[in-house]
């Protein structure tokens, strides 16, 4: 016989049960069930969700005893089979609650709310990442030395977070993704489901020790029709010419840890122009004409009236010769200390041309690729803004804008995606046709968002996105209600908190370094203490 599925909401919460039962025999049980719920609330004044299961489930219990002892004749009024059958569904009803309803259960029996998932995250090793700092923040050892780049939380394929398991807290656990496909309504909220059919951010923490490839993130749209045109043209996923790696775009929001460098958004269009005016004017000799040639086709291009100056300054960038190319990062080198002397105003940029310069070769060595010793995002902080963030502060990025981050540890949230179109201080894959469909050639600053205050128990950093929000939460002592509504991953980066139910028991503790996800609607039964600082990424409410 076929299946059929019930779905079933009720006191607040949602199931689906297969049975090969009539789908219409199925309907009028849930009705009947439903005027029993009602009943029961409308006799005994309950308005807890969780009383009422359960003085539900005993009534219903009591007629299914009272049921099987008629049946068995031993009470002397027969049962008829159609009033046992059904006795007999409503009990695989109620058997059901107790797996939707497994939070507020453990809660009344004082046990930790399961209502929170300790995760385990998948860590990427990059060679720009640090071997000290994520492991410090997770209280690991890295004995390896490895570079430790960035931390995933979330359920994107490439680096899944998996739920620890709570008897042991050991062993690898089912992945994040499993867990919510169990019942998403209910870990995700039916909004969060509608909207984007999984949970729809990825929350990572940066560890930044050297440079990351300037880079730009396509719009949704961008992004669709890039994914969907690769997959015409056959590219395999993982080939490293592969610019879409799926269907979404990647807004995104860089919250500071520690002191904070990176590059974001093109200049003023003079400003650039008076920059590399000062670069080509300070060649001198046969030795640097080809570069001056460079440099002066640069500034022309920042005068074109014919078509937007940025994009042709980027076009004339990338169009530079190799011998230019391969002088730049000596010429940069060199002459740092009389670019600071005759132009102090602009120090913070000679000094990171100089730095950008000396993590390439002057020569194209076989201990790298060739095309890194001719990176000309080298001059990149002569054309990109130089953003300087402090811990706490934070900055968003919309589709489009050219950026890269520099140096320091960050929280990082964005929409689930891995589409990023590099275009420079990288070897790897750079398509030029294709970072400019998506550029955005404008002039753009981005704002720094700080936390107004140090008391602030509990602030949310402002950012258009549609997926997420970035907030700070901090406990100094004293309980602290949870209030989002969606669903979130909670990082603790300093202290320890414990999260409890309102009914108290014994609580869940998060060590710094620990992560965990709260499924939507938890904020009725959940609070945090303790001395710490959290930040959490949640699905925006609607």
């Amino acid at each position: 016989m076929a299946k059929s599925d019930l779905r079933i909401e009720i006191l607040g919460t949602s199931i689906t049960i297969s049975t090969g039962e009539d789908p219409g025999y199925l309907r009028m049980l849930l009705d009947k069930y439903r005027r029993t719920i009602e009943n029961v609330q409308r006799i005994s004044g309950l308005k807890d969700p969780l009383k009422t299961a359960v003085l539900t489930g005993f009534l219903l219990c009591d007629d299914l005893e009272k049921a099987g002892t008629r049946a068995s004749g031993t009470g002397g009024e027969q049962n008829s089979p159609g009033e046992t059958r059904e006795a007999e569904l409503l009990s695989l009803v109620i058997s059901r609650l107790d797996e939707a309803v497994p939070d507020a259960v453990q809660e009344s029996s004082g046990a930790p709310s399961i209502s929170i998932y300790k995760l385990k995250n998948a860590v990427k090793n990059y060679a720009w990442g640090s071997p000290e700092w994520l492991p410090a923040l997770l209280g690991q050892r890295n004995l390896s030395r490895i570079p430790w780049a960035e931390l995933w939380m979330g359920v994107n394929p490439a680096g899944p977070s998996r739920v620890v398991p709570e008897t042991s807290g050991t062993g690898e656990g089912i992945l994040l993704s499993e867990l919510i496909a169990r019942d998403p309504s209910a870990y995700l909220g039916r909004e969060t489901v509608k909207n984007f059919g999984k949970l729809p951010f990825l929350f990572k923490v940066e560890a930044a020790a050297k440079p990351l490839s300037i880079q730009a993130h396509p719009n949704l749209e961008q992004a669709r029709e890039g994914f969907e045109r690769e997959n015409r043209e056959g590219i395999p996923l993982d080939a490293p010419e592969r610019n879409y790696r799926d269907s979404n775009h990647k807004p995104e929001i860089i919250c500071a840890l520690s002191p904070f460098a990176a590059l974001c958004g093109f200049r003023n269009v003079q400003e650039i122009k008076t920059l590399i005016g000062i670069l080509s004017r300070s060649c001198s000799g046969e030795s640097d004409g080809a570069l001056k040639t460079a440099l002066e086709s640069l500034a022309s291009a920042l005068e074109r009236e014919d078509e937007n100056p940025l994009k042709a300054f980027i076009a004339a960038l990338f169009g530079m010769e190799n011998q230019a190319r391969q002088a730049l990062g000596p010429f940069l080198k060199t002459r740092r200390d009389m670019l600071e002397k005759n132009f102090p105003q602009y120090q913070d940029e000679w000094k990171l041309c100089s730095y950008l310069a000396s993590l390439y070769p002057d020569d194209t060595s076989a201990s790298y690729d060739a095309s890194a010793s001719l990176d000309a995002g080298i001059i990149a902080p002569l054309y990109l803004n130089i953003i300087e963030l402090g811990p706490g502060e934070a900055m968003y990025l919309p589709a489009g804008v050219f950026h890269a981050y520099i140096h320091g540890m960050g929280i990082e949230l964005m929409a689930d995606s891995d589409n990023v179109l590099r275009g420079g201080l990288t070897p790897k894959h750079v398509d030029v046709k294709e970072l400019f469909r998506i550029l955005n050639f404008s002039e753009y600053k981005p704002e720094i968002l700080k936390v107004p205050g140090p008391a602030s128990e509990w602030y949310t950093y402002p950012a258009p996105a549609r997926e997420f929000t970035l907030s700070v939460m901090r406990g100094s002592g004293g309980p602290l209600p949870y209030p989002e509504t969606g669903p979130s991953i909670v990082l603790v980066t300093q202290g320890s908190a414990v999260v409890t139910g309102k009914s108290g028991g014994g609580g869940t503790e998060l060590l710094k370094g620990e992560s965990a996800f709260i499924p939507a609607g938890a904020e009725k039964n959940l609070t945090f203490s303790g001395t710490f600082t959290a930040y959490v990424a949640a699905c925006r409410s609607s």
